[in-house]
């Protein structure tokens, strides 16, 4: 049986599940350990089927508890909705996987609790989908909207249609990220602070050859990096080459990069920051095929306090980030926006959560390192 049917075949008996009821809105579904066993797949098989479900919006995942099955009355087409009058718009740039199906929850429970209904749509981070995005959720006549920005560190070629409803009195709200030249209305983590106390947590502990892996297309990345920087020039850290490694979404080689700089056994880092968790987990990949052992031969930190900080067996120290609060606040300020047009002030049209560092056991003091090694 071909990969591609074996997912089809795994997709659709869980569909089967939803629609026959018997798997009900709300309810986990069975383990990927289950689901391996049940239908004599590989893992990879039974990931790829829940990951496309859960972009499909028949799944939805929360952080440390598993997939659960989605309540898709909640998922009407815009033309079901627009009667109401009550139906907010949702693009993120993805859908699928790490935080977002976290921050869709907040939202989600919020604005269903106050009779709104929802249109999801995601991007792919790719200007192109955004355009489709944005022309769909407007010929939808929403009353309101919640995005988060593609590749917000350059020049985006859709702020025609975010003015356009900006003229036409339809609020809109960023998450996340946004689009500067705009000066939109956002709810952010404060990244550059973020940056700041992660590499500071590691120059604490005694590291001076810390690289970060930070992503470029984004303000989110530049913003980490820019806390990165900082901590070097607070500390009094001398800069050296190659101290950090980029990538954007298209090109993602930054672990080719990674591996030519631990070749290198006599000048390695001791330590990397990383952009996210997820990235985090592929170096700790890396790393295990140098035989490099985490903390005790390198500390790592991740960014996001993700379900993957906690996944593997080294537990990722890492930054926190407000998902499931961020959404509930998302819906909350749409919803006062909608409701109250009128009151220029009903809303602060900025909040920025402060950052908080989450201490696990990737991290070492370089004593520590130092002392392993002359025990070996």
């Amino acid at each position: 049986m071909a990969q591609q049917t074996k997912v089809s075949m795994v997709k659709e008996k869980i569909k089967e599940w939803i629609i026959d009821g018997k798997v009900l809105p709300g309810d986990k579904i069975y383990s990927e350990n289950e689901l391996v066993k049940m239908f004599e797949v590989s893992r990879h098989t039974v990931r790829q089927a829940v990951g496309d479900l859960v972009h499909e919006g028949w799944l939805y995942r929360e952080q440390g508890a598993g997939t659960f099955c989605s309540n898709r009355s909640n998922q009407a087409q815009p033309q079901s909705v627009n009667s109401t009058g009550k139906n907010i718009g949702v693009i993120t740039t993805y859908i699928s996987d790490y935080i977002f199906p976290s921050i869709i929850k907040g939202i989600e429970s919020y604005l269903t609790s106050h009779g709104y209904s929802l249109t999801f749509a995601c991007t792919d981070n790719d200007p192109e989908k955004e355009k489709q995005c944005l022309e769909t959720m407007i010929n939808s006549n929403i009353d309101g909207l919640i995005v988060e920005p593609t590749r917000s560190s350059s020049y985006n070629p859709n702020l025609h249609y975010y003015l356009e409803m900006e003229q036409n009195n339809t609020p809109f709200l960023m998450i996340n990220q946004y689009y500067p030249q705009l000066n939109p209305p956002y709810i952010i983590l404060d990244d550059e602070k973020g940056g700041f106390i992660a590499t500071d947590h590691l120059i604490k502990l005694g590291h001076k050859k810390i690289i970060g892996l930070f992503k470029s297309d984004d303000l989110q990345g530049l913003n980490r990096m820019e806390g990165f920087i900082r901590a070097f020039r607070e500390n009094n850290i001398p800069f050296f080459p190659e101290m950090f490694i980029t990538f954007t979404t298209k090109e993602r080689d930054f672990l080719s990069k990674l591996k030519e700089v631990l070749k290198d056994a006599t000048n390695r880092p001791t330590a990397i920051v990383c952009y996210n968790d997820e990235i985090a987990v592929q170096v700790l990949n890396v790393l295990r095929e140098y035989d490099i052992k985490v903390p005790n031969d390198l500390s790592i930190i991740g960014y996001d306090n993700s379900y993957l900080s906690i996944a593997t067996e080294t537990k990722l120290t890492s930054v926190n980030h407000p998902k499931m609060d961020m959404g509930i606040e998302a819906a909350k300020w749409i919803v006062a926006e909608v409701e109250k047009r009128d009151n220029k002030d009903n809303t602060s049209r900025q909040k920025v959560y402060e950052p908080e560092l989450k201490v696990r056991n990737s991290t070492s003091s370089l004593d520590k390192i130092e002392d392993s090694k002359v025990i070996i």
